[in-house]
């Protein structure tokens, strides 16, 4: 039996349909994770084979006033669940990096986060690896789901409303289907060796802008809303987001025989499943 922390989010949602009762599910109404002594005796006798942390403070440029509060969820959070002993997956993100590459980001890239958020997800890394005996640690990048609040449904839903939209073109990255990540978490589980602590970058395959990104939604969307590329100084923003986030997937691929979808396609399986009311 797995436990699943932050079970209502997008990642959550995805791993709750192909896990189903092989886990228990918990969001933040069932388990506090910044409570050491509640995780410690939730967790007590339960015989937990991992611990899968969903759970984080992602409100990126809310973070920049709030930063003890993702602190808490980022760093404490995943700290409590890590001192546990249960071996744990947990979830970062490609805002430990600046942003100033120019090739895909490997795992052994040096962090230079530029946001509170990326400063507590990282500091939240740190704090699994020095606390865990077991963990798997997964960056990842503009993710997107049928489930909860996200890029692909801010534009379907400005797409139906609008003639016109202006997007950023100048931020490069890769989009990620949370139902790919779900997966490769589920087919991570039963291999993972005890007292290995391994940090992974997964995303969908590919490259693009968010321009392009929101391009191929209203294509595959059937919607006639323009978009329009504009500069990042244009659509300020209180987080500074970064302009290169692509990340080096050949570790994962390698270390569990991964084989990773394109953006686009996975792109055009989760439009399927929102047009068919999934």
């Amino acid at each position: 039996m797995f436990l699943v922390v932050g079970c209502n989010g997008q990642l959550g949602n995805e791993l709750k349909l192909l896990l189903k009762d092989k886990a228990v599910y918990v969001d933040k109404e069932e388990l506090d994770i910044t409570d050491k002594q509640a995780v410690s005796n939730f967790v007590a006798g339960k015989n937990f084979e991992a611990i899968i942390n969903c759970a984080a403070y992602t409100a990126v440029d809310k973070a920049e006033s709030d930063e003890k509060l993702a602190e808490l969820i980022n760093v404490e959070g995943p700290r409590n669940l890590a001192a546990t002993g249960v071996p744990l997956v947990h979830i970062s993100t490609d805002y430990v990096f600046d942003g100033t590459n120019s090739k895909p980001y490997v795992e052994e890239d040096v962090p230079n986060p530029q946001t509170a958020y990326g400063r507590t997800k990282l500091a939240g890394e740190k704090a699994v690896m020095e606390t865990a005996k077991t963990a798997v640690i997964i960056r990842t990048a503009w993710l997107y789901s049928i489930f909860g609040n996200n890029f692909v449904k801010t534009m379907r839903k400005l797409g139906a409303e609008r003639e016109k939209l202006n997007v950023v073109f100048d931020q490069i990255g890769t989009p990620t289907y949370a139902g790919d990540l779900a997966k490769a978490i589920v087919t991570i589980l039963p291999k993972m060796k005890e007292g290995i602590k391994e940090l992974y970058h997964f995303s969908n395959e590919g490259v693009c802008s968010w321009y392009d990104f929101a391009l191929a939604i209203m294509a595959q969307s059937d919607l006639n809303c323009q978009v329009f590329p504009i500069e990042s100084k244009e659509y300020p923003t209180p987080a500074k987001r970064p302009h290169y986030s692509v990340l080096n997937k050949a570790k994962i691929k390698k270390d569990f025989n991964l084989v990773i979808n394109h953006w686009a396609i996975s792109l055009a399986e989760c439009v399927e499943k929102m047009n068919n009311g999934l």
